[in-house]
């Protein structure tokens, strides 16, 4: 398959012993409450791509029943670890945690629920890893609950099963100058969406995640004070405004870094883009 042919959002990619793998939110399945799963895709080339291969299928009594949401994959000691969004008519939708002994699967549940807080609309956490070693997930509090959405990092225990301590706030949604509200009941709303660490040679900590501007779904960037998830974080140009967003970042085979996201933002067009990426000083920069 070619990247043309894949209808996901949220792409993600690891690379792991000479592939690529990549996982994203089902397309066709986004915006409805049909039970879902999530798939796998391998290459070795980011341009040709395997079948799609089932690597996560809610077992009888699993909590989430729709929403199966931006899935992304860690390697944390000897284990593969998927991030990923769930709700139910019962259940505040919430990031939980899968485990795995292969990026194809089976992952299985490995936190108990949501991992995120219980009466928190969540979703899109991902894993991020202090220098000190410690892990930490760094989610969305969502719009939808609080207009202003945000993005908050939580400790976890070392064994990623729940959380280790209370979420703290990083920045808002309505902090940069290029965000445009959605408005919703007359009133401005402010979306969080995919926030995804990177660390650049420097030192320098970088928070990707995604909103709305003039040019549609945009990736943006947010940069810490202190070089760490407690710093002050600051809002620098966006990476991406052309209608595409929910981006992360990875090293290539081959050296080269990538920005991959999901553009355009419009169902059922959205495909996975891949973008070379140069690093600078506290910045990356789309080639």
């Amino acid at each position: 398959m070619k990247n043309s042919e894949i209808h996901i959002r949220d792409p993600f990619v690891l690379v792991h012993e000479g592939k690529y793998y990549m996982y994203g939110t089902f397309g066709a399945n986004t915006w409805n409450d049909n039970l879902s799963h999530f798939d796998v895709y391998v290459s070795d080339d980011l341009i040709n791509w395997s079948e799609p291969h089932c690597c996560f299928a809610p077992p009888a009594g699993f909590w989430g029943t729709k929403n199966f949401w931006a899935p992304e994959v860690h390697e944390w000691k000897g284990k593969f670890y998927m991030f990923a969004s769930f709700k139910s008519d019962v259940h505040c939708r919430g990031t939980a945690i899968l485990c795995a002994d292969s990026p194809m699967g089976p992952f299985l549940p490995h936190s108990d629920g949501a991992v995120t807080p219980a009466d928190w609309e969540c979703l899109d956490g991902t894993l991020y890893v202090s220098r000190e070693g410690k892990p930490f997930i760094v989610f969305c509090h969502e719009w939808v609950q609080i207009g202003d959405g945000e993005i908050l990092a939580m400790p976890l225990t070392d064994d990623l099963k729940s959380a280790a301590g209370k979420p703290e706030l990083m920045f808002r949604a309505s902090e940069p100058e290029w965000v445009q509200p959605i408005v919703r009941g007359g009133e401005n709303n402010y979306v969080t969406d995919g926030p995804f660490m990177w660390r650049t040679p420097d030192g320098t900590l970088l928070c990707l995640w995604a909103s709305f501007s003039d040019g549609g779904y945009t990736e943006g960037v947010a940069v810490s004070d202190n070089g760490e998830i407690d710093g002050k974080f600051t809002q620098i140009e966006p990476l991406f405004r052309k209608d595409g967003g929910h981006g992360m970042v990875f090293r290539a085979l081959d050296g080269e870094m990538y920005l991959t996201l999901h553009s355009p933002n419009q169902t059922p067009y959205e495909r996975p883009v891949f973008r070379k990426l140069i690093e600078k000083p506290g910045a990356l920069e789309v080639v």
